[in-house]
């Protein structure tokens, strides 16, 4: 809805890739590190939470709600 049709699938999978690589691709050493040091085999999971939890409040703070707004360009 917020991005012409011609080039929505582009501006939308940018921010999502860049985002999966870099949360994702961190995500076993961090945990991994979280439980060596922590020595509680669940603790890595945290990190996970923590994630998680910072996208929705970013989400629920910056994020608009369009249901009822006009939004065409």
């Amino acid at each position: 809805e917020l991005f012409p049709a011609r080039i929505r699938y582009t501006s939308m999978s940018i921010p999502y890739h860049i985002g999966t690589g870099y949360f994702g691709g961190f995500l076993p050493v961090i945990s991994q590190y979280i439980v060596v040091r922590t020595g509680g085999s669940f603790s890595g999971l945290w990190y996970t939470f923590a994630v998680v939890a910072m996208a929705l409040v970013v989400c629920l703070i910056w994020l608009p709600e369009t249901k009822d707004r006009d939004i065409t360009i």
